[in-house]
This record gives C-alpha cells, sequence and structure tokens, in this order.
C-alpha cells in the first residue's frame, strides 16, 4: 500500500477538497483526516460509524486531600504554576510532568490519564475512513494524528493507496501525519506567502527524507507568482503535478457538501484527475 499525505503551509488552500475528490475518482484507497484541531473531511465522506473511542493522550495531577500536609513543596518545584497556593491543580496549565509526584514527601500526589479527544472510524462508500478531534483546549495533537493513522491501517483491508489529509502548518501535528509516508503533495496558492508557506513545509519533508510534490491550487488568480513557484521546483527538483484553475463554483458546491466530481465541475475534476495520474506515473518511477 501507497501512503499519500496532502499537506500545506496553511489551512484552507484546498487540500481536503482533492482529498475529496480523489475518493470519489481511486479505486482501492482508504482515508484519513489528521487534522484534529479543525478537521472537516467527514462532510465530505459522509459515512456510517464503525468505531467510536476517546482519546487519553495526556495526563495530569491529582492531589489527595486526605493525604497532603500542605508543606507547599509541590507549589515550589511546578515550574508552569500549576498548583495554587491552596495546593489545588490548575488543569489547564499543568503539563503532567510529575515533578510534584517526585517531591511530595507523603505520596499524595499521582498523575491522571486526561481526555483530550474523540477517534473515529467510518466505513463510507469510498472506503474506510479514520478522523478525530481534539478537544478544546487540549495538547498532544501531534499524538492524536498517530492515533488516527493506527486506526486508519488496522481496519485495512488489502488497499492499494492511503490518502491522508494532513495537519496544516510545519509542526508536530504535520510531522506525525507524514511519518511513514511514501509522498507527500503540498498544495499551495499563487501568493507571496502561499510560496513561502510551501518552502517551509517542503523543508519538512525534505528533512525526513519523504518525497514531495506540488500542486497549485487557484494558479490563474497569479501568473506571476505561480511561475516563481514553478521556477523554485524546478531548481530544487521537485516535480508539479497539478495546477488547478479558479472555479467560484467550488464554494456553492462545498456549501452543498459536494466535492467538485459530485458538482459536475467538468475543468476542475479533469484537472485533478491529471493530477492523480502524473502522482501514479511519479511514484511508479520512482519505485523502479
Amino acid at each position: 500500500m501507497k501512503q499519500i499525505v496532502f499537506i500545506s503551509g496553511k489551512g484552507g488552500t484546498g487540500k481536503s477538497t482533492i482529498v475529496a475528490s480523489l475518493s470519489l475518482l481511486a479505486q482501492s484507497k482508504i482515508i484519513a483526516d489528521c487534522d484534529v484541531d479543525a478537521p472537516n473531511l467527514h462532510l465530505l465522506l459522509k459515512g456510517k460509524r464503525i468505531q467510536e473511542e476517546d482519546y487519553f493522550g495526556a495526563e495530569h495531577a491529582v492531589i489527595d486531600s486526605t493525604v497532603c500536609i500542605s508543606c507547599g513543596l509541590c507549589t515550589k518545584v511546578c515550574r508552569f504554576g500549576a498548583i495554587s497556593k491552596v495546593i489545588e491543580v490548575l488543569p489547564l496549565k499543568c503539563e503532567g510532568c510529575g515533578a510534584c509526584v517526585l517531591t511530595c514527601p507523603v505520596n499524595a500526589i499521582s498523575l491522571m490519564k486526561q481526555k483530550t479527544g474523540e477517534t473515529y472510524v467510518d466505513s463510507t462508500t469510498r472506503g474506510t475512513f479514520s478522523h478525530a478531534l481534539l478537544d478544546i483546549g487540549a495538547e498532544g495533537s501531534g499524538k492524536l494524528v498517530t492515533e488516527v493513522k493506527e486506526n486508519l491501517f488496522g481496519f485495512a483491508d488489502g488497499e492499494n493507496w492511503a490518502f491522508v489529509d494532513g495537519a496544516p502548518g510545519i509542526g508536530c501535528s504535520v510531522i506525525a501525519s507524514i511519518t511513514g509516508a511514501d509522498a507527500v503533495v503540498v498544495v499551495c496558492e499563487p501568493t507571496q506567502s502561499g510560496k513561502s508557506d510551501m518552502e517551509r513545509v517542503l523543508g519538512v519533508a525534505r528533512h525526513f527524507g519523504i518525497s514531495a510534490f506540488v500542486c497549485i491550487n487557484k494558479y490563474d488568480l497569479n501568473l506571476r507568482v505561480t511561475s516563481a513557484i514553478e521556477f523554485f521546483c524546478e531548481k530544487t527538483g521537485i516535480p508539479v503535478i497539478g495546477k488547478i484553475s479558479y472555479e467560484p463554483k467550488i464554494v456553492k458546491a462545498l456549501q452543498a457538501l459536494q466535492t467538485p466530481v459530485e458538482a459536475g465541475l467538468t475543468t476542475v475534476v479533469r484537472e485533478i484527475e491529471r493530477l492523480w495520474n502524473r502522482l501514479k506515473t511519479e511514484l511508479t518511477m520512482r519505485k523502479q
């Protein structure tokens, strides 16, 4: 199975729309949404829930008031200010480091697992779909992304492709998204900030030795910057495998919870089909 992750330097570049479209155009695939902070791919896939679990990705300190002697050592040792002067844990500040546990002379403090999100696996007409949602204010998005991918491959059944809608940016959730990938496709827009974001996220892929490709979405909105992106990619040996034109009808299609394929936006669909065919060719050539 080939795992392809679609990423971007920022949100809103169109990678989810492309992944949702490919889920209709490609055969024998499984799908994941690894943007656990703000997932939206489930709105376009509409599957039947086959697994739903709470995710416990962090720990926080708990103080047993019946044992505590109010010595204050835990307050002094906590570098995050997570224990108040009246010896109460402030959960939103606690990082679960365990320093207070080691310091307490009467063993009144322990670490308790904390729910930080939920994971889901859906059965759809397009293939198994794994996704998750991080709780508001919770940390550890990278760990939750790893759980999403483990769930995805746990339900794999001999499919040829895994399409992963990766998290935006260059942080730990992106690193978790691309871990184990055969290739990443960076979706960017033809603006100066879009070009800069593309260069940053390509740097992450290069650091981890993952083959990278670029797709320029709405390329015809600024042909000058599009040319600059193509020049950068040519200079650095990154194939531009897709150039999708601006189509205002896509917004209305998404509002109706439709992909460009379902909305019959022929021009855009053909460009996504060319991207998919080029990607398959590139991956086959690199395998040889």
